[in-house]
């Protein structure tokens, strides 16, 4: 038998030529791959000897030849092809041994020509080709899969199931390397293709899904640098599936509303949102906005998590505390609690510009919801300063709340989110019974959509509060309008709408 061995990821490769070579496998190797196996003391010899070629242009010719793939390729049992390269000296190889150049790595070091020169074209084909042919050849891609190679190898427990499993990772890994190669690409010319490919690099199992009867992993997307992308856990539980998923959102809105936010999201629903003058003060107004629901619930925190505000945290029982970082002081009182997971984010990451929903046999892809909103007053109160601030606060909050949405505020604080309602008033409804004590005199409205109705604007009124931002576009807009006319309120009409389903 021959081996042909040529890798980037040089894990455990002198430990698999050692063992290749007891068995009697001939081996062939290229550049830093045959210089490495050399060293190790294993006799190896180099592809110029099998090509009769030498490597040419900077390396990027060097496996492209006949004598390579047509000793790859050629079927066992196929007589014209054993008479053809019989005929032209071709030697059959084996096993073919490959990863590729980590076009990923030079992706994010951001040099053009590095870009480029990471495109790998041997290995690929190579790859491609041994899988092809994986009935006779054995096509190994993954350094975790050398020692059960050389097992299987020695017990002759070579089967048509590890070859075919050994060549679905390999078509996995040249579909999953060209994805981020064509993605690139797109992201170049800022155009889309007719084609659109997405790979995603497998991080962990999770123990369950989004409930215990269905599995699930966590896999990373290596285009992008979002702000999942390097959170650190630094204490508490695994991280859970439903973690994950309330986390993205908590931290998209942290991160659109600044230094010193706090997001606290249950169920994938912002229930208590502040900005104030630090981390305390927010922590403090969001908890107020909500301090049943907040239980058990997530704290995504754009600033830093200091001594008396991890205090406060400590009092109730959190799921999750992300924040950009956590001082000393902070850590000691909160890893008290062995269970909560205190979690590091980098909120300089650019949040992932799409999102994308996977259907029964369909996909949707959509740009994520980066519009502003705009400030049209259309009645004939105009809005304060303060309230025009609480109503682009509250638009920003309403973008993460399930529709139909409305979200009450008043000092940069919610007072009431109403997610998920088949009527509109309903959600506004939802906050006003919920929160029969609150005081929402002089708070401000945000909804997610236009009005079709004006009885919004009668519970709003009802309960005190002075102003209202909506998209507007309903031909029953001036319904709404007369009657914030009537209660002597103000509306603006932001232009975007904001659905969350």
């Amino acid at each position: 038998m021959r081996a042909l061995l040529s890798v980037t990821d040089k894990t455990g490769i002198e430990k698999l030529a050692k063992g290749l070579s007891d068995l009697g496998v001939s081996l062939i190797s290229t550049g830093g791959t045959y210089k490495k196996i050399k060293e190790s003391g294993v006799d190896v010899s180099e592809i110029e000897e099998i090509t009769n070629f030498p490597e040419i242009l900077e390396g990027r010719v060097k496996t492209l030849s006949p004598y390579v793939h047509g000793g790859i390729l050629y079927k066992r049992d196929d007589s014209e092809h054993c008479e053809t390269v019989e005929e032209l000296k071709i030697k059959p190889i084996d096993i073919v041994v490959v990863n590729l150049y980590e076009f990923q790595k030079a992706l994010k070091k951001g040099n053009p020509e590095e870009i480029i020169e990471n495109i790998d074209i041997g290995g690929p084909s190579m790859v491609r080709s041994a899988a092809k042919n994986h009935k006779d050849v054995l096509i190994v891609t993954d350094p975790s899969d050398y020692d059960e190679l050389i097992e299987r190898l020695k017990n002759d427990d070579i089967d048509l199931a590890y070859r075919q499993r050994l060549a679905m990772k390999a078509y996995s890994l040249t579909a999953f390397y060209d994805s981020v190669i064509a993605r690139y690409f797109t992201k170049l010319t800022g155009e889309e293709s007719k084609y659109k490919t997405y790979g995603f690099e497998k991080e962990s199992d999770l123990r369950y899904g989004e409930n215990p009867g269905q599995a699930a992993s966590l896999y990373n997307d290596p285009f992008v640098t979002g702000l999942m992308e390097n959170i650190e856990v630094i204490h508490g539980k695994e991280m859970s599936y439903n973690n994950y998923n309330d986390l993205n959102p908590a931290l998209e809105l942290a991160q659109e509303l600044g230094e010193n936010a706090v997001v606290a999201l249950k169920h994938q629903s912002p229930c208590g949102v502040a900005v104030g003058s630090d981390v305390y003060d927010s922590y403090i107004k969001a908890f107020e906005c909500d301090s049943q629901s907040i239980f058990g619930g997530i704290l995504a925190v754009n600033g830093v998590v200091d001594e008396k505000a991890a205090s406060k945290m400590h009092e109730i029982f959190l799921e999750i505390i992300a924040a950009r970082d956590f001082t000393k002081e902070a850590l000691e009182i909160l890893t008290k609690k062995k269970n909560v997971r205190l979690v590091k984010v980098d909120f300089a990451n650019e949040s992932v510009r799409e999102e994308i929903r996977y259907l029964n046999g369909k996909v949707l892809i959509q740009e994520k919801d980066f519009g502003k909103d705009e400030v049209n007053v259309v009645t004939d109160k105009k809005p304060s300063e303060e309230e025009i601030k609480d109503l682009l606060f509250a638009q920003k909050v309403v973008k993460y709340v399930k529709s139909n949405a409305i979200v009450v505020a008043k000092g940069m604080k919610t007072l009431g989110c109403g997610a998920g309602q088949q009527s509109r008033v309903w959600a506004l409804e939802s906050i006003k019974d919920h929160f029969k004590d609150r005081d929402f005199e002089g708070a401000v409205l945000g909804s997610d959509a236009f009005f079709p109705f004006s009885d919004t604007v009668e519970l709003a009124h009802e309960m005190g509060i002075s102003s209202i931002i909506q998209p507007g576009g309903s031909i029953r807009d001036e319904d709404s309008i007369d009657k914030c006319n009537e209660y002597d309120m103000s509306m603006v009409f932001s232009k975007s709408r904001h659905f969350k389903h």
